[in-house]
């Protein structure tokens, strides 16, 4: 864990030395608002960045509303997220029917590294499931997002992404929800 902060802490100080300030927000373009449908897939995983090797019948349909800020001279977006976990069958001795749950979030995503359309960035949030459950042991979670995107005209963004949705160990059951997934986004 220390070694991805370190990671992320370096790449966003080389990055904060290599953009301009007066860059546009690779997240936006010139835009200010952004609306997004996400679709993910799960992975039975429980570390903060899962290998996409165990795939599980359980996915994530969200929503996002965001807008363009900055962290720390870096830019940004912050955002208000309304998910659906989704299970279909049991594998790997879990139940996932049983996770199919409505969530809630606010977030921010950073870009670290960035090009004329295209974006890197990481994110985290925190939010309410609907219900305890089993496999997470508490309402209140914690995401984690890694993405990469890329503006394919100046309003629409096409994200790549990995969300990982634990209790951030504020529970005796310490599980994870982890996703890979895509996003289609407009630009408004």
């Amino acid at each position: 864990m220390r070694k991805i902060i370190l990671l992320l802490l370096s790449i966003t100080c080389i990055s904060q030395a290599a953009l301009g300030s007066d860059k546009k927000n690779p997240f936006f373009g010139d835009r200010q608002n952004q609306v997004a449908l996400q679709l993910g897939t799960g992975v039975d995983s429980g570390f903060l960045i899962p290998p996409p090797l165990r795939y599980v019948p359980f996915s994530i349909v969200q929503l996002q509303y965001s807008q363009a800020t900055t962290f720390f001279k870096l830019p940004a977006r912050q955002s208000l997220n309304i998910a659906h976990t989704i299970g279909f069958d049991r594998k790997y001795g879990w139940d996932w029917n049983e996770y199919s749950i409505p969530m809630a979030f606010v977030s921010g995503d950073v870009a670290l590294l960035s090009g004329e359309r295209w974006y890197f960035g990481t994110g985290f949030g925190a939010g309410m499931q609907a219900k305890e459950n089993a496999r997470i042991g508490s309402k209140l979670l914690f995401q984690f997002k890694m993405l990469f995107g890329y503006r394919i005209t100046d309003s629409i963004n096409g994200e790549l992404f990995m969300l990982h949705i634990s209790n951030g160990n504020t529970a005796p059951a310490n599980n994870s929800y982890a996703f890979y997934g895509l996003g289609l986004l407009y630009n408004f």
